[in-house]
Order: C-alpha cells, then structure tokens, then sequence
C-alpha cells in the first residue's frame, strides 16, 4: 500500500521550497521576502536543533553523487540510524512550529514551489519513517543509493538569446530564471541563503572557485568564432572579466551575489552556443 506522503512534514522539502521563494525574491530584487524568508530559516534551522539535525540527514543522501556503492550504503545505514535517534515528538513540534510561521509571515503558497528533487526527497522520508515493509524499505533504499551514485547531470535547458550583451541579457534572465535556475546558481544561492550558519565560510570558498572557473571560460570564450571581429562583443566580456577580478576583494554583497548569477548564465550560454 502507498503511503501518502506529508511535504510539509518534510524538514527538507520545506528547507529547498523556502530556499526556492528566497531565489525568486532576490531574482526579483524584493528585499522584503527575501529578509522574511532568511528571518524563518535562522529561526528554525539553528545548529544542534532538532530540524538542522533532520536536515542533515536528508542532505546526506540527495546532495551526494558520483558515490562508490559502498560508500552510498555506508551512508545510507548511518542516515537512517541518526534519523531514527532524532527526538520524534521534538520534530513533529518544531515543523509545526515552521509550518506556522512560513504561513504567518510568509504565504503557504510556499509548499506549492517547484522542488525539482521532490521525489528523491519523498522517498527519504518514507525510508526514514517505521511505515515501509522491509520489500518497500529494501527497494527505497535503492533507489536512493542509485541516484547517490549516478553522475550528475544538468537538465535545464536555456533558450537562446539574441546577443550577450549583458544589458539585455538582464531583462531575460529576470524573466525566465525566476522559474529555472542552473545548478551552480542554485549552489551559490544555497550557500548565501544560509551563509549565517557558518559564517559565510562556505560561500567565501564557493565564490573562490566560481570566480575562477568564470574567468576561465570566460577568456577562453573570447578565443572563439562568435567573438571574432566582435569588438563589441568582445569589449564586453573583458569588463565582465575585470568584475569578477574586482570581487575577489569585495565582502559578502547581494549585487555582488545578483552579478556572478548572471555571469552564471552568460557562461551557459555562450557554451551552448559553442556546441
């Protein structure tokens, strides 16, 4: 028998949708929910809280990939045994607790957002709970170990725009990504979103990495047929290049955050047009 599945009772489901509605509302330069959203998320997802705790076992199995089997399963083993020592009547109080204040301060259209690992994170939580029968526990298990294992893929999709320059490129990508986002955006924003858990020390040396990798497709862009006699084009590129040098030595600032979101996409996009 099925079981139903309770998305709000999913700590991490609920992690990914309100991260999803912070996306939308920097995308949308709307201070207000952004700040409401990061407000819920320093409130409830504190480390060494029962929620955090929940949350790091489920991030333990979908954030992982490319894993040796052996190595899935050993986790998979050690999730299951941290999540069944979890103070259940702890965690049903403090995701009501969540569930209240994602309505009252924010809207519950919130559970309706797009999770695109929705599934993966269902059958976590059915493999978490004491409601499976050892055949379906057995067949969760592997699913979830299969999807630790399989290299990562993109699958969005990009539509193609008229030119790269970044003025215009603007306009589409408020219109289109508010939606749809690109793995490495999604990372980046993760990290920011929830940078006051550490400090920022994960977004500092995500944004190290990030910046490099730009730069480097970037000037190796400007060495293709597209830019060729190009100066415009061309000219461009380079004061993007020269931004992204100019970060290095900047703090943790949202248009900084909004800029190499769309340099993200740039970057995106002249590869697709390169294939």
């Amino acid at each position: 028998m099925k079981i139903k599945h309770n998305k709000k009772r999913n700590t991490a489901f609920v992690f990914e949708a309100l991260i999803r509605e912070a996306t939308v509302a920097i995308i949308k330069e709307n201070p207000g929910t952004k700040e409401k959203v990061v407000s819920i998320i320093k409130k409830h997802f504190v480390p060494g809280s029962v929620l955090y705790r929940d949350l790091q076992n489920y991030r333990s199995l979908y954030e992982n990939q490319s894993l040796p089997r052996d190595i899935a399963e050993k986790i998979v083993k050690e999730a299951k045994l941290a999540s069944r020592l979890l103070d259940t009547e702890g965690l049903f109080l403090s995701q009501s607790d969540l569930i209240a204040d994602v309505n009252k301060e924010l809207t519950p259209e919130v559970f309706n957002n797009f999770v695109p690992n929705y599934k993966t994170l269902a059958s976590i939580a059915q493999m978490f709970s004491d409601k499976p029968s050892p055949k379906s526990t057995v067949i969760l298990e592997n699913n979830i170990i299969e999807n630790m294992t399989l290299s990562e893929t993109k699958q969005e999709t990009m539509e193609p725009i008229d030119n790269l320059i970044m003025t215009s490129f603007v306009k589409r990508f408020n219109e289109k990504y508010k939606d749809e986002l690109l793995e490495n955006q999604k990372v980046l924003l993760n990290h920011y979103i929830t940078s006051f858990a550490d400090n920022g020390i994960q977004l500092k040396t995500f944004l190290n990495t990030e910046i490099t990798s730009l730069k480097e497709a970037l000037v190796s862009s400007l060495e293709g047929e597209d830019f060729a006699g190009d100066e415009g084009l061309t000219s461009k590129t380079k004061q993007v290049i020269e931004k992204l040098d100019g970060y290095r030595a900047r703090g943790i600032e949202e248009n900084v955050i909004f800029s190499i979101l769309k340099t993200q996409a740039l970057v995106k996009e002249i590869n697709n047009n390169g294939d």
